[in-house]
């Protein structure tokens, strides 16, 4: 049964990307990490679910969804970047794969960070961020989502990858086989990833023949 939820607030994050605050309907409850299908409630819309991750904490008084649009079709993302306060979206219950089981490495590309945000700040609130490390992939500087508060979280532990206008203050590199074994300790930890599906798969198979075991590759299948 789909909850009908009013928006609250919706903010910019950066160019693309805004951050939605929606009521919460009483009992419902999430594990960071976890997603859920939303729809637009407006005529012609209602039929287009799409996956979104929670970037709120179970918590908060409110939900939180923070979603990048793509302008380049008339989609959902889209028109979802065009709501204001007082619209609404329809949600689903949660489900999802993604989860925290231990200390290790995140690696994300662009918007495939969302599913991280809930489990990092449920880690700072309970003062357990403790070693892990952050690999964030980006095209530009402008496209990186919370990047003052993730590093607030992860200081030296949050590691920015700017793959294309890189003006020097970040990585210039792409998270592959050399990168890997460069900037991670030790194999055996877990690897949480999350982004493009060829670029999950080509860590996957990095990490798993450096000696990572395939139970502690979290990502969403």
């Amino acid at each position: 049964m789909p909850h009908t939820l009013t928006i609250l607030s919706i903010e910019p994050v950066t160019h693309d990307v805004h951050c939605i605050r929606l009521e919460k309907p009483q009992g419902y409850a999430f594990v960071p990490g976890q997603a859920t299908d939303v729809c637009i409630d407006k005529d012609g819309w209602r039929d287009e679910k799409r996956p979104f991750t929670f970037t709120c904490l179970n918590s908060d008084p409110y939900l939180e969804f923070t979603i990048k649009s793509y302008g380049d079709h008339d989609g959902v993302t889209k028109q979802i970047g065009q709501l204001q306060a007082g619209d609404r979206l329809m949600l689903e219950d949660p489900w999802g794969a993604i989860s925290y089981k231990g200390e290790g490495y995140f690696i994300a590309g662009g918007a495939g960070i969302t599913p991280f945000i809930a489990i990092l700040r449920q880690l700072h609130k309970d003062g357990k961020i403790g070693g892990n490390k952050l690999f964030f992939s980006n095209k530009t500087p402008a496209d990186i989502i919370y990047e003052k508060e993730l590093k607030e979280i992860l200081g030296d532990n949050a590691v920015y990858i700017v793959t294309e206008h890189n003006n020097g203050t970040y990585l210039h590199d792409f998270i592959d086989d050399d990168f890997l074994q460069i900037h991670v300790d030790d194999f055996t930890k877990h690897f949480y990833i999350c982004g493009p599906d060829p670029m999950i798969k080509s860590i996957t198979d990095i990490v798993t023949a450096r000696g990572a075991k395939p139970d502690a590759v979290v990502f969403e299948k």
